[in-house]
C-alpha cells in the first residue's frame, strides 16, 4: 500500500529525529553528534509529534493491506502509543537518572569502528560538547528520585567519565589532528559529569528515600500492556508463572535425582546444584570460559542442524563500568539498519572490587561453568547473537519491523534456545539442571516484577521466594531484588515471552524439520509473537 508505506516511513524518520538515542541504537548515524533533549520544551515537541502520528495511523484502515502491511501498521500503532504513554504518564525522564547517562551513546562511537576514525571523533565532540548542557537538563527536570535509581547512577556515571578519560585517548592517537577539537569538550564534559555526581551524592546523604521505585498496579499494568504487546491480562500472567513454578520444581527434583541419587525432593536440588557449583570460573578466567562455551555451542547447533548459522563477528569482553549495576551480562548488536561489518559484543561483569571475598564466592557458585554455558546460549548461540543476526537481514517496504523490535519476541527466543539445546543435550544433565533452574527464574522473575509493583511485595519475602523455591544464591537474588525495583514490566517479558514462543514452535507444520521451522520463526525480524503467528499462518 503506496500511502501506508509513505506514512510509516515518515513516521519512521520523525521518532528516529526526535530521540538520537534511539537512533544510535538501531544503526541510524544521522544524528551522531546529538544526545537526547530531555527539556520540557523537546519532550512536548516529541508528544506532539506522536500524537500527530497516532491521527494519521489511525486515519488508514489496515484491513485492505496484506498480512505484511497488516502487521507492520499495528506494530507502527503500538510504537507510537507506547511513546506517548512512556513520555505522558510514566514520565521517567523526570525521576530516573539512568536514562540522562550519555555513557551509552559515546561507548557507541569508541567502541564500533563503522566509520572513519576522524567521522567518529567529529560526532563525539559533538556529544560531548551536548554533555554539559543536557546534564543541566537533568538537574532541573529530576524531582524526587528514587534512592535506589540515585546509587546505580552513581555507579554508572563515573564509568562514563572512566570512558572518556581512558578510552577516548587511545581513539585521539589514531587521529592527533582532532585533539583541538575533541579534548576541550571532553574536558568540559568531565567537568559536567563531576558536577551531576556532586548531585546526585547531595541527594543521597540528605538520607531522604525519595519516590517509591513501585509503579502501582495501575500504572504497571499499563507498561506491562504496553510492553508485552499481548492481551494476556495481568492476572492471567501471574497465574501462569505460578503454575509453570510448580511443574518446574518436580523436573528439577527428578532432574537431581538423576545425577545424585536420593529421592526427589528439594534437599537433593541443593546437593546437585552444590556440586556443580564447585566448578566455576573467576574474575580472571570468566570471559574466557564464554569463548570457550560460545565455541562449544556453535560447533553443538552445526552438529544437531538446529537452525541457520551466520558468520557475523562476535567479541565477548568484560561488561563496560557504565552499564554495570542492573544485569550479569548482555548482548548488545549493532543496530538493524546499520550498514557496517561491525560486531556484536557479548559483555559478561566480573564482581565488583568492593565486594567480600565470600560475596565474589557465592556469585560464581551461582554463575558456575555449567551456567555460563546455558547463559551464552541465552546471550549468543542459538540466543540472541544469532535471533538477531537473522532479524538484521530481514527487508521490506518499510523500516517499522526494525524499529518495533519485540522484547518479548527477543528474549522469549533466548529462553526457548535454552529448552531447545538442552533438550537436545547440550552440556548433559549438568545443563539441563541450570537451564530447569533458570526457567525458574524467570517465572518467579515475573512474579516479583509483578508483586513488587503492584502489592509492595516485601524484600523479605522476594529474597525468601528467589533463594527457597528459586534454589538462587542470596547474591543472585539480592541482584534480581534491585533490578526488579529499577526497572519495570522488563523482567515479565522472558516468562510471557516464551510461553509464546514455545507455543509458536510446538505448532510446527507437518512435514517440516525443526531447522526450516526455526529458520522460518526467524525470518520475519523480531516482531511481537501475537504477529509471528499471523505471518506463519499459525
Amino acid at each position: 500500500m503506496p500511502e501506508f508505506v509513505q506514512l510509516a516511513e515518515d513516521i519512521v524518520d520523525a521518532i528516529l529525529q526526535a530521540d538520537p538515542g534511539l537512533a544510535a541504537e538501531v544503526g541510524d548515524h544521522r544524528y551522531d553528534d546529538r544526545i537526547p533533549d530531555l527539556s520540557p520544551g523537546a519532550v512536548a515537541d516529541r508528544v506532539a509529534m506522536l500524537r500527530d502520528a497516532a491521527d494519521a495511523l489511525s486515519g488508514i484502515d489496515p484491513d485492505t493491506f496484506g498480512p505484511e502491511d497488516q502487521a507492520d501498521h499495528a506494530i507502527l500503532a503500538a510504537v507510537v502509543e507506547r511513546g506517548l504513554f512512556e513520555l505522558t504518564d510514566v514520565r521517567e525522564h523526570e525521576w530516573n537518572p539512568l536514562g540522562h547517562n550519555p555513557g551509552p551513546l559515546l561507548h557507541a562511537l569508541l567502541a564500533r569502528q563503522f566509520a572513519p576514525v576522524e567521522e567518529r571523533l567529529t560526532s563525539l565532540g559533538g556529544r560531548l560538547a551536548a554533555i554539559p548542557d543536557a546534564l543541566a537538563t537533568a538537574r532541573a527536570v529530576l524531582r524526587d528520585v528514587p534512592r535506589i535509581h540515585a546509587e546505580t547512577a552513581v555507579g554508572q556515571f563515573a564509568g562514563t567519565a572512566a570512558l572518556i578519560r581512558d578510552e577516548l585517548p587511545a581513539l585521539l592517537e589514531q587521529e592527533p589532528g582532532m585533539r583541538a577539537a575533541v579534548e576541550p569538550a571532553a574536558a568540559t564534559a568531565l567537568a559536567a559529569l563531576a558536577e551531576f555526581d556532586g548531585w546526585l551524592r547531595e541527594r543521597l546523604e540528605t538520607g531522604e528515600p525519595g519516590r517509591d521505585p513501585r509503579l502501582g498496579r495501575p500504572l504497571w499494568e499499563a507498561r506491562l500492556w504496553h510492553t508485552l504487546d499481548t492481551e494476556l491480562p495481568a492476572a492471567e500472567v501471574l497465574s501462569r508463572a505460578r503454575g509453570r513454578l510448580d511443574q518446574l520444581g518436580e523436573q528439577l527434583r527428578a532432574a537431581a535425582a538423576e545425577l545424585v541419587g536420593g529421592p526427589e525432593t528439594d534437599e537433593t536440588v541443593r546437593r546437585a546444584l552444590g556440586t556443580l557449583s564447585a566448578d566455576h570460573p573467576d574474575d580472571a578466567t570468566i570471559v574466557d570460559l564464554a569463548k570457550v562455551t560460545m565455541a562449544e555451542a556453535t560447533a553443538f547447533v552445526r552438529a544437531h542442524d538446529l537452525l541457520t548459522l551466520i558468520d557475523d563477528p562476535l567479541v565477548i569482553e568484560e561488561m563496560p563500568e557504565f552499564a554495570r549495576g542492573v544485569a550479569v551480562a548482555y548482548c548488545d548488536p549493532p543496530g538493524p539498519f546499520e550498514t557496517a561489518d561491525v560486531p556484536t559484543f557479548y559483555c559478561i561483569s566480573p564482581t565488583p572490587a568492593g565486594w567480600s571475598p565470600e560475596r565474589v564466592e557465592s556469585f560464581y557458585r551461582e554463575y558456575n561453568d555449567h551456567m555460563i554455558r546455558d547463559l551464552t546460549v541465552h546471550e549468543a548461540m542459538p540466543g540472541h547473537f544469532l535471533q538477531l543476526a537473522h532479524a538484521r537481514r530481514f527487508r521490506a517496504e518499510t523500516r517499522v519491523r526494525s524499529l518495533g523490535s519485540s522484547g518479548p519476541f527477543i528474549e522469549g527466543w533466548a529462553v526457548y534456545a535454552e529448552e531447545l539445546m538442552a533438550s537436545v543435550g547440550f552440556g548433559g544433565l549438568p545443563v539441563r539442571l541450570q537451564q530447569l533452574k533458570m526457567q525458574l527464574r524467570i517465572s518467579i522473575n515475573a512474579m516479583i516484577d509483578q508483586l513488587a509493583h503492584c502489592e509492595d511485595l516485601p524484600e523479605a519475602e522476594a529474597m525468601a521466594l528467589m533463594t527457597g523455591r528459586g534454589f538462587q544464591e542470596e547474591g543472585e537474588a539480592a541482584g534480581k531484588w534491585r533490578r526488579a525495583l529499577l526497572t519495570s514490566t522488563q523482567l515479565s517479558t522472558y516468562f510471557v515471552g516464551y510461553t509464546e514462543m514455545a507455543g509458536i514452535a510446538a505448532a510446527r507444520p507437518f512435514g517440516a524439520t525443526p531447522k526450516a521451522w526455526h529458520d522460518a520463526m526467524l525470518a520475519h525480524g523480531s516482531p511481537p509473537p501475537r504477529h509471528l503467528r499471523t505471518l506463519l499462518g499459525v
